[in-house]
């Protein structure tokens, strides 16, 4: 009988994981909160590097991976790839694709923390929407800015920078009301895809304000790649590997 590891930590990855079956592991990081409601069983923590996870898939009997990690989450989906060819089974991944810049943005995209930092040299109050990195880097924000810095993590203000924590998915409303609040002069993204914090560009275009986009990293080659949740589902569905 199949047994599926589901390497998650995203809306999607929770969206698949309640259509698997006992016998299947939902595998998170542990970042925010962990769901108890799934008909899976759920695991916490690393695999201690690709021989990890393949030590894991062998010992137990996993016979395929299913890679739902965010885009932007490049090692693990390495590993993940890498586990596979080591332990001798398929690995899939849901790669949903990027955003696209539309009519009125204005979009400038950076390959690193440098660059992105020198894309914001001439802002003064940017939201930070790249998860935790930034705060790693609080203690070198410029004299003339002020940072927000929108996260899982909850963590105490500073005099130059304020903590959201927060989990989307954002609306169009909520942003707009945020935005005005707080009167932001740039936008710093990940170029995550999906709709869960998607209305921050919307809302971005709408007052013509400038994003800086981090690039997205090329992720390793698997055996099925899927855009869309219902692709992925209607597969393990035709595999035999789910039953709704």
């Amino acid at each position: 009988m199949t047994r599926l590891l589901l390497l998650g930590g995203t809306g999607d990855a929770l969206q698949i994981a309640r259509h698997l079956g006992p016998r299947d592991v939902y595998s998170l990081a542990g970042l925010g909160k962990l769901p108890d409601d799934l008909p899976c069983s759920v695991r916490v923590g690393g695999f201690g590097g690709s021989e990890g996870l393949a030590r894991f898939i062998a010992d137990e009997k996993i016979s395929l991976v299913v890679d739902a990690t965010h885009p932007y989450a490049a090692r693990i989906s390495a590993n993940a790839a890498a586990a596979c060819r080591l332990a001798h089974v398929p690995c899939w991944a849901l790669r949903r694709p990027a955003w696209q810049a539309q009519a009125g943005d204005d979009w400038r995209t950076v390959g690193d923390w440098h660059a992105l930092v020198a894309a914001l040299a001439p802002f003064r109050k940017p939201l930070f929407t790249l998860g935790r990195e930034p705060l790693d880097h609080l203690d070198e924000i410029p004299p003339h800015q002020f940072w927000t810095v929108r996260c899982l993590d909850a963590q105490a203000d500073t005099a130059r920078a304020r903590i959201l924590a927060a989990r989307g998915p954002f609306t169009p409303d909520g942003e707009r009301a945020l935005f005005a609040l707080q009167a932001f002069d740039v936008v710093v993204s990940k170029n995550s895809g999906g709709g869960a914090t998607e209305a921050k560009l919307e809302v971005a275009r709408e007052r013509g304000l400038p994003v800086v986009m981090l690039r997205r990293p090329v992720l390793a080659a698997v055996d099925r790649e899927f855009e869309r949740v219902a692709g992925l589902l209607d597969a393990l569905r035709a595999s035999g590997d789910v039953s709704a």
